[in-house]
C-alpha cells in the first residue's frame, strides 16, 4: 500500500532499500532451492507443440483438435494433499462441426467456449436504427446479424458444461483434461486429480440439436469418497444488446438463468429476487432466451440436488449440484441429455429421443423433462395456440407469414361480424337518442346524479345498451394481446419476412415506423366513421388522442402485430361503410331518414 510522503508511519527511503534487498535475496534463494529439488521434468514434445498457437496438436485421426486455446482465468490448478503430482496435459481446443452448430471446447475445464448455430434463421435478432431502416427501404445492403452463439463464457467463471467436485478431495474448474481420440459425432475428456478419475463424454447421436452428456466418476483410492458434483452453465451478456420489456420499449430480449426444481420453474433476470428454496429434484437447468434454449436434464429422471442462479447485467449463471458418494474402486455415472437450439415446441416435445437414449446406454425413456414448457404463453396460452394453429394452416397454403397474419385478421373479422353488426345497430340507436339526452343534460345541469339516473332510464326505455359499441374492441383486445404474446415466443415466425426489404422479421419492430404510422391514420379514419355517442370533447379525444397514444405504444412492438391491427382497421372501414349502407336501406324501408342524410342536415344546421 502506498502512503503519502508526509505520513508519519511511512517508511524512509533507506528502509525501503533494505527491504527491497532482503526481498530480492529471499526470492533468489527460494528460486535456487526450487530449481534444484522441486522443478518438474521438461515437458514432452506434444506440450511444446501445444504451446505454439496455431499449430495442429493432433494427428489426422483427430482433425477437430487444434492447439493452444486461450485458457479461462482462475489460477493454477490445486492438487489434493498427498496426491502425486503428474505433468499437466497441454491445453487443447476441440471443434466439432455439425449441420446444426459448430461446438468448440477447451481441455482446460473441459467445457464449451462457443456453440454457434448454423442456418439462416439461427441468427441474433437484427437491431436497426431508423436511418438503417430507410437505407434498406431504398435498396441498400446491410450486413446480416451474427449467427446465434449459445455459449459465451463469463470471464473468471467455470466454462459452460464444465464440472467441479467440492469436498475433502476437490476437483477444480480449471483442471487440465486429456482429450481422447474420438470421431466427429462425439468428444471425450479425462481428468485425474487426487482420488478421482473423471471421464466426460459428449455425443450427438443423430441430426438435430440434442446431445448426450455422460459423466463417469471413479474412486481410485482405497476408501470411500464423498462430495458434491457441480455442473456449470453460464453466458456472458452484452447489456447494450439485451433489454428488459417495457410498455413503450418493446418486448425485450433478456436471457434468464433457469432451473426446474420439483414442481417449480425458477427463472432469474437482473434486479429480480433470487429463489429462496433451490433444493429438490432437478428436472432441467440452463439458459433460457426469447427464441433459443441451452439446457441439460438428467436422462434417468429428476435427480435430487440443488440449483444456484445468478443474474447480473453482464452474466447469467446456473450451477446444478448433486450429492456424490463413491465407494473404493467404484464408478458412479451421471447421464444428462442436452438441448442447444431453438425453442420450437414441435422439436422440444419428443426429447429425449430413442437415439439419444441409445447413445447413453438406455433402452426406454422413464420420463419426459417437459422443456417445451419454456415456451411460455402465460394466461393467453389457449388463445395463442388457436391463433398459431390457424396461422400455420394459412402459412402452409401461402408460404408467407405476413399473408398468414392478414388471412387470420380476415377470419377473426368474419367470426366477429354478428357482434359488429349488433354493435353498430346499438350505436345508431344511441345516436338517435342524442337530442333527448341533450335536453336531459340541460334540464339537470346542476344535479349530475339525477341527470345520470334519467339518462339510464332513457336507455332502458329505448332498450339500448350504451356499452354495446365497445364490445368488438373489448373482444379484439385479448386477440391482440395473444398475438403479441405468440410473436414474442414463437420460433416459427422468428426471422420470417412479409415482403420488401424492411419487413424481414415480423417478430421485430418496423425500423422505419411506416407500418405503425399507417395504423394510426387508419384508426383515425375508423373512429371518424363510427356514430358518435358522446359530447364533442370526448369525441375529439377518441378520434385524435387515442390513435396517437396507440401508435406511440406500437412503435417498438413486433411488425406482425402492427400488420394485424392495420389490416383490421382497413377491414373495419370497409365493414362500417357496407353496414352503414345496409342500415340506411333498412331505415328507408321503414320510412325513416338515412343516417347519412341526417348527418348532412345536421351539418347544414350548424
Amino acid at each position: 500500500m502506498n502512503l503519502p510522503p508526509d505520513d508519519p508511519f511511512s517508511p524512509t527511503p533507506q528502509d525501503s532499500q533494505k527491504r527491497l534487498l532482503v526481498a530480492l535475496g529471499l526470492s533468489f534463494a527460494i528460486i535456487t532451492l526450487y530449481m534444484l529439488f522441486f522443478a518438474p521434468p521438461p515437458p514432452p514434445p506434444t506440450a511444446e507443440l501445444a504451446a505454439d498457437a496455431g499449430v495442429v496438436a493432433a494427428g489426422p485421426a483427430d482433425a477437430g483438435v487444434v492447439a493452444q486455446a486461450p485458457a479461462p482465468p482462475g489460477g493454477t490448478p490445486e492438487v489434493s494433499a498427498g496426491a502425486p503430482q503428474e505433468p499437466e496435459p497441454p491445453v487443447r481446443v476441440v471443434e466439432r462441426t455439425r449441420q446444426e452448430a459448430v461446438y468448440t471446447f477447451s481441455s482446460e475445464g473441459a467445457g464449451l467456449t462457443s456453440a454457434v448455430l448454423q442456418g439462416p434463421k439461427m441468427r441474433e435478432q437484427q437491431t436497426l436504427s431508423v436511418m438503417e431502416g430507410f437505407k434498406k427501404l431504398f435498396g441498400a445492403e446491410l450486413p446480416p446479424p451474427p449467427q446465434m452463439n449459445l455459449v459465451q463464457p463469463v470471464p473468471g467463471q467455470p466454462l459452460p458444461l464444465s464440472i467441479t467436485i467440492d469436498g475433502a478431495a476437490p476437483l477444480p474448474a480449471n483442471a487440465r483434461w486429456a482429450v481422447a481420440e474420438t470421431g466427429e459425432g462425439s468428444v471425450s475428456f479425462t481428468a485425474r486429480r487426487g482420488p478421482w478419475e473423471v471421464t466426460k463424454t459428449l455425443q450427438w447421436p443423430h441430426t438435430g440439436f440434442e446431445l448426450t452428456y455422460t459423466v463417469q466418476v471413479r474412486n481410485t483410492s482405497g476408501q470411500a469418497q464423498s462430495g458434491e458434483l457441480k455442473v456449470h452453465h453460464n453466458r456472458a451478456i452484452d447489456p447494450n444488446f439485451e433489454h428488459a420489456p417495457s410498455f413503450f420499449g418493446g418486448v425485450g430480449n433478456q436471457s434468464r438463468a433457469a432451473c426446474h426444481l420439483g414442481e417449480d420453474l425458477h427463472k432469474l433476470v437482473p434486479d429480480a429476487d433470487p429463489p429462496k428454496d433451490t433444493s429438490g429434484p432437478v428436472h432441467y437447468f440452463g439458459i433460457d432466451q426469447q427464441y433459443f434454449l441451452s439446457v441439460l436434464y438428467p436422462l434417468e429422471g429428476p435427480r435430487p440436488g440443488s440449483c444456484t442462479l445468478t443474474a447480473t447485467l453482464t452474466a447469467r449463471q446456473v450451477t446444478a449440484g448433486f450429492p456424490l458418494t463413491v465407494g473404493a474402486g467404484e464408478v458412479v455415472t451421471l447421464r444428462f441429455g442436452g438441448w442447444f437450439g431453438p425453442k420450437d415446441p414441435d422439436l422440444l416435445l419428443p426429447i429425449p429421443g430413442k437415439e439419444v437414449l441409445s447413445a447413453a446406454g438406455m433402452t426406454a425413456a422413464a420420463w419426459h423433462p417437459t422443456v417445451e414448457k419454456t415456451v411460455d404463453f402465460g394466461i393467453w396460452e389457449l388463445i395463442c395456440k388457436v391463433l398459431l394453429f390457424f396461422m400455420k394452416k394459412f402459412h402452409a397454403l401461402t408460404g408467407n407469414w405476413g399473408v398468414a397474419i392478414i388471412l387470420l385478421t380476415v377470419l377473426v373479422k368474419l367470426v366477429l361480424l354478428p357482434l359488429t353488426y349488433k354493435s353498430m345497430v346499438g350505436m345508431e340507436a344511441v345516436k338517435e337518442l342524442q337530442p333527448k339526452m341533450e335536453e336531459l343534460r340541460k334540464k339537470y345541469a346542476d344535479d349530475r346524479e339525477r341527470m345520470n339516473m334519467e339518462v339510464m332510464k332513457l336507455y332502458q326505455q329505448a332498450k339500448v345498451n350504451p356499452l354495446g359499441g365497445c364490445l368488438p374492441l373489448l373482444v379484439q383486445m385479448p386477440v391482440w394481446i395473444a398475438l403479441f404474446t405468440a410473436l414474442r415466443n414463437s420460433f416459427d415466425i422468428y426471422w420470417e419476412p412479409f415482403f420488401g426489404p424492411i419487413w424481414r422479421d415480423l417478430t421485430y419492430k418496423d425500423p422505419t415506423y411506416l407500418l405503425p404510422l399507417a395504423l394510426g391514420v387508419s384508426m383515425i379514419i375508423t373512429q371518424k366513421m363510427q356514430p358518435q355517442m358522446m359530447d364533442a370533447t370526448q369525441a375529439k379525444i377518441m378520434i385524435w388522442v387515442m390513435p396517437v397514444i396507440f401508435t406511440l405504444t406500437l412503435l417498438q412492438y413486433p411488425a406482425g402485430l402492427s400488420l394485424y391491427i392495420f389490416t383490421n382497421n382497413l377491414l373495419s372501414i370497409g365493414q362500417q361503410y357496407g353496414l352503414r349502407k345496409w342500415l340506411d336501406r333498412q331505415k328507408l324501408k321503414r320510412g325513416g331518414t338515412p343516417a347519412a342524410t341526417t348527418a348532412s342536415a345536421g351539418g347544414k344546421r350548424k
